[in-house]
């Protein structure tokens, strides 16, 4: 399976880096530079999402059966040119998939392309709804059924899935795991996030190293 980076590197990829960018007032190289390392941190935190049954099947729908149907791609360009894309949907993706971990994130991301924090909020407001879009389309093209199939979808978006993830962390989203995998099982869970938060500097600190402080 094609990787999420091979997404940015497509036609397609081309035409999401220039309109996100005329809109959030970037270059295309600094776009680029984001989305390279956001897209795969959200897509990892899809997946650690997948590993519960609520957060599994509140994708899986959001997938299959609600506005995010993959549409969204069929007029991308007329949306992106026209300002059409929903950043307060794109917004409220956000803190679905990353929750309290948003503002951190964006700092970091900051921090590491050079980009001021308002344009990566921007860009990753625009980026989100395109995101589920071609999720939604790679969901149905793979007869996804369950948060299994959903996992081992996400997994291969990140390249190669997640047991090569956790043998060889390389960069954006499976470093977000490493990082803040603290129990060492591979997995972010509610263990994972009480060490983080009573370590020394707590969840800033650790995204801190993530993105190089």
């Amino acid at each position: 399976m094609a990787g999420i980076l091979d997404l940015i590197n497509s036609d397609l990829g081309k035409q999401i880096i220039s309109g996100i960018g005329n809109q959030a007032g970037t270059s295309e190289g600094e776009t680029s530079s984001v989305l390279a390392s956001a897209l795969p941190t959200l897509i990892n935190a899809m997946q650690n999402n997948t590993q519960s049954e609520q957060g599994a099947g509140g994708l899986l729908g959001a997938l299959l059966g609600g506005k995010h149907d993959g549409g969204l791609l069929d007029n991308l360009g007329g949306l992106l040119s026209g300002g059409g894309i929903d950043t307060e949907d794109g917004g409220k993706i956000l803190g679905h998939v990353l929750g309290g971990n948003q503002a951190n994130i964006e700092a970091g991301l900051s921090q590491n392309t050079g980009v001021s924090s308002d344009k990566i909020g921007m860009i990753l407001k625009l980026a989100a709804p395109i995101l589920m879009a071609y999720l939604a389309n790679q969901a149905k093209s793979n007869n996804v059924q369950n948060g299994t199939d959903l996992g081992g979808l996400l997994g291969g978006l990140l390249g190669g899935g997640q047991t090569q993830q956790q043998e060889t962390p390389t960069m954006g989203g499976s470093i977000l795991t490493s990082v803040l995998d603290q129990d060492g099982d591979g997995q972010l869970g509610l263990g994972d996030a009480v060490s983080a938060a009573t370590k020394k500097g707590g969840l800033g600190g650790l995204l801190g190293k993530l993105f190089g402080k």
